[in-house]
This record gives structure tokens, sequence and C-alpha cells, in this order.
């Protein structure tokens, strides 16, 4: 069926009760009519808990159908829902779910036990109640929590848009269709990430909104990624930097072994991705790479599409619309092209506001830009180049030295499985630039490798970039969305100081 006109999940749902929604990671499939049914079964039944518009939900869910549900039956109900890490702590949990006032809680069995008084699953909430729609329904909206570089993390709250979903989708599928093509049909979309990420979920949801069939991968493997691509004949898919890094690194008969020549739009955000990772995957896949660059807080703020990013190797886009953006120095005046300085940008589309933390919203605003805390500058055309991010930023002798730069060129080592490069106090410089390195499968660490990475970097970063010390180390704290915390690094190595060496 045709559902270019149909606005969006609960329309097409509706008309299309046979479409295949969900693919779930056990390989369950669930139609658009089911899934449907059972969202307003739990839209009625978090109605018979009480909660009304502007009410908070929480969910501690791993990717799945019930993470699904919750997302589609809060979005019609008025309600906001606020996804959680399933990795955190019972305290931190807690924390998350007393700040952001949840009058219902629903976990996963396997996390129930850290979520004192939570429904076990949405089996509950459904239980007994009509599978029509809800009366007076309205848009509800994702309030994800976030830490952003330090302090407990925040609720990042937008205005409830005030109209039913029908009448607010379109406005975003347009959205989404100007910035990375896609568009209402029969698409196959895959989940590679936590949802409990924006991103993730965000695509999640807007793959149902544009008629697409959801596939949740169980988890990131690098060969049942590229299985599930081939099973599902996948044409779109979120993914992170770090995900390539690992894809590329698989033998050549193997990633030969599956085709993937359905795909058309694989988006990716979250991290800067080196230019030689990008290209190299775009010369596997073919030109099918869209970027965007923004945050939590300012959404979608930048984006560039595959030919244009093969035009300029290494920007994240131009403005996306809505969108205005300007480069500053640390006094908040304009710079020229070219100059790097803070990152900022605003959108008609409106703004939002830490929950519960006027001061934290104020001290992240520039009147009416927000500063996502990353420093860039923009060309002459207006594409925007990531530098890094003001806290990891490393002065060196008075020179400023990005570690995203560095990264990129170790990244292009085959040694290299992954890297975090840090600034380290010293005496003389202010900092030295420190490079923690995960060696790739069967390569040996020690002073051989070291010689060689340093003299790989030659050629490609100018020598006062070099690291002064690589140290080496079995793995890096990564999330499942390729971020790397570089102060919690920093943190464990200055604690392992007088330990380790540039061999170690």
């Amino acid at each position: 069926m045709d559902v270019s006109g149909l606005p969006g999940f609960y329309a097409i749902a509706a008309a299309d009760p046979g479409r295949r929604a969900v693919i779930d990671a056990d390989g369950s499939a669930t139609t658009y009519g089911d899934l449907l049914a059972r969202v307003n079964q739990v839209s009625h039944g978090l109605r018979a808990r009480g909660l009304t518009t502007g009410d908070v939900v929480a969910g501690v869910l791993p990717n799945g159908l019930d993470a699904v549900v919750m997302l589609m039956a809060t979005g019609q109900i008025g309600l906001y829902y606020v996804p959680i890490n399933w990795h955190l702590t019972a305290a931190e949990i807690a924390y998350i779910v007393a700040d952001c006032d949840a009058k219902v809680v629903v976990a996963g069995p396997e996390y129930a036990a850290a979520v004192p008084g939570a429904e076990v699953g949405t089996a509950g909430l459904a239980e007994g109640r009509p599978a029509d729609a809800p009366a007076g329904r309205t848009s509800g909206a994702v309030m994800w929590y976030t830490s952003g570089t330090t302090g407990f993390p925040k609720g990042v709250q937008r205005p409830l848009p005030g109209a039913e979903p029908e009448a607010v989708v379109p406005m975003y599928t347009w959205f989404l269709g100007e910035v990375v093509d896609l568009a209402p049909g029969d698409d196959v979309h895959l989940v590679t990430s936590p949802m409990y990420h924006s991103a993730p979920c965000a695509h999640t949801q807007f793959a149902l909104h544009l008629g697409h069939t959801v596939v949740i991968a169980p988890r990131f493997d690098p060969v049942g990624i590229l299985e599930l691509i081939e099973r599902h004949r996948v044409n779109n898919a979120m993914m992170v930097p770090t995900m390539f890094h690992r894809m590329l690194q698989l033998p050549e008969e193997v990633k030969a072994r599956y085709d993937v020549s359905s795909l058309r739009h694989v988006i990716h955000t979250a991290a800067a991705c080196p230019v030689a990772v990008k290209q190299k995957i775009m010369d596997w896949w073919g030109p099918v790479l869209y970027e965007y660059y923004g945050s939590t807080e300012s959404t979608i703020a930048f984006s560039v599409k595959p030919h244009d990013w093969l035009a300029r190797p290494g920007t994240v886009g131009r403005p996306a619309p809505t969108f205005e953006a300007k480069i500053c120095d640390e006094a908040g005046e304009p710079l020229p092209p070219g100059e790097p300085g803070m990152i900022y940008v605003k959108s008609s589309l409106g703004t939002f506001e830490y929950r519960k933390d006027p001061a934290k919203t104020a001290a992240s605003m520039l009147g009416e830009w927000y500063a996502p805390g990353d420093i860039g500058y923009l060309d002459e055309d207006g594409y925007l180049f990531l530098c890094d991010r003001r806290t990891d930023l490393i002065i060196s002798g008075g020179v400023n030295i990005y570690p995203a730069e560095i990264e990129a060129a170790l990244f292009e080592h085959p040694a290299v499985a992954d890297v975090a490069v840090i600034g380290v106090p010293d005496e003389e410089w202010g900092h030295n630039v420190v490079a923690l390195v995960q060696p790739a499968d069967g390569v040996k660490p020690g002073p051989e490798l070291t010689a060689e990475l340093l003299e790989h970097c030659g050629p490609r970063i100018a020598r006062f970039k070099h690291p002064k010390v690589i140290a080496y180390r079995d793995e890096l704290p990564r999330t499942p969305t390729g971020k790397l915390s570089r102060s919690r690094v920093r943190e464990a190595y200055l604690a392992e100081a007088g330990k380790t060496s540039s061999s170690e």
C-alpha cells in the first residue's frame, strides 16, 4: 500500500494493519495493526494509572518491542517519555526517576530488581484495556537525560506541541527528508544502538512514521549486522563511526560474503568520523553515508549528504533547515570563515530547557544561541568543520591541539583498533600529548609498534601534534553509540601515573 499520503504511524497502522512493523532481536515479527493495538492498550493503561498531559513515564527497557510500544504510546497521549540507560547503577537510575518525577516506570525483567516499584514490561499496563484509540489524543515528547561534560544528568525538555500527532508528524518527516533523503514507503530500517540514546530512539520512531519496517539488532556485531542487512534487504540504518571502523577490520573474504547493495541511506552521528574511515566505507558500500551534527539539546543542526561530503571531505555539513549558525571567540564575538571558535546554533523550531535547572540552561546559551560545547570553523561556503570539544582541547607550548585530528591519523594505521588522545599536565609545556592505543587483534604492543605509529604520523600531522607518549590498553571505554569520555580516560591514566611507559 502507498503510505506517502498518510500522516505517520497511527494513520498508517489503521489503514494498512498487515504491514510489517517490527522484527525484534529474537526474529519475531509484529505487524503495524498488532503494534497499534498494543500501543492503544498501553495508552489506556497509563491513563488508568492517573497520568495526564505533561506527566512523565520512564523506561528501563532493552531494545525490543516493549521499548517501541512505550515510545509510541506516550507519543499519542501527551506524556514525556524518559528512556533510561540500563547500564546505570540502581542509584543512578533512582536519581533520574526522582529528578524527572516519573509517575510510572516500566522495566525489562532483567532490570526490574534495580527499579523498585517498576512495572515489569508492558503486559500489565495493556491487560484488559481496549485496543481502540484513546480519546483526546495529543502529541507527547521524549525527554532524554544527558550529563554533557560534567555534573549530574539533566533532562532535556521541550514544550509539548499541543496538537495530535497527525498534525505534527508531517513537519518532522519533511525535515528528515530534507536532511537525509528519507521518505515514506516500504523501506527497512536497522536499529544498531541502544534506544536510550537520542538518535537511535528518534530514528526508530520516525521509521514507523514513514511506514518502514524496523529491524532490531540484538547487539552490534560486525558480521551479525552484515547478515541482517542481507537477510532483510535493509535500506537505511543509524550507525556510529566506531561501527564503521570495526566492520572495516573484517577480512576481505568476510566482507565480500554479504550483499549490502540494498543500502541507500546509512546515517551517522554522535562522534567525529575520521576521513579515511568514511571514505573506505563508501568505497565498499557506495555513496550512501549521510552525516549530521548536533546534540540532544540542539537536535540536528548541521547535515551533509554523500556527494557534498565527497567534494569536501571532513565536513559535517551546512546548517539544517530552520537552523542558523555562527562561530564566536571566547568573548562571544563572531569570527570570520576559517577561524576556529565556539559553535553556536539556533532554530526557529524552538528551544529547550534543562528540567529543574534554569542556571544550567542559561549557562549553555548566548542570548538565543545554544553552544553544543564544540570548537569548529565555517569555510567560505558555510560548511562546518569540527576541531574538537572545548573540554578536550590540548594547549601545549601555547598552541591549540585537537585530539580528534591526531586520533584520525592514528586510526588510518591497520594496527590500531581504537585510540584516545589526551592532554597530560607538563611543567614545561603545559600539556603533553598522550595517545592510548588499543592494538588490533594479533598485533603485539611494544617499542617497535610505537616507532611505527610515530613514523605513520609523520606525513599526516605536524610534528608538534605527535604524541609524546603512546601507551597501550586492552580496551578503551566507549558507549554503545561510540562516544568516548576523554575525561574518564584522562583520570584513569593520571591515576596510574608512574606505572606507564611509552611501550606499555
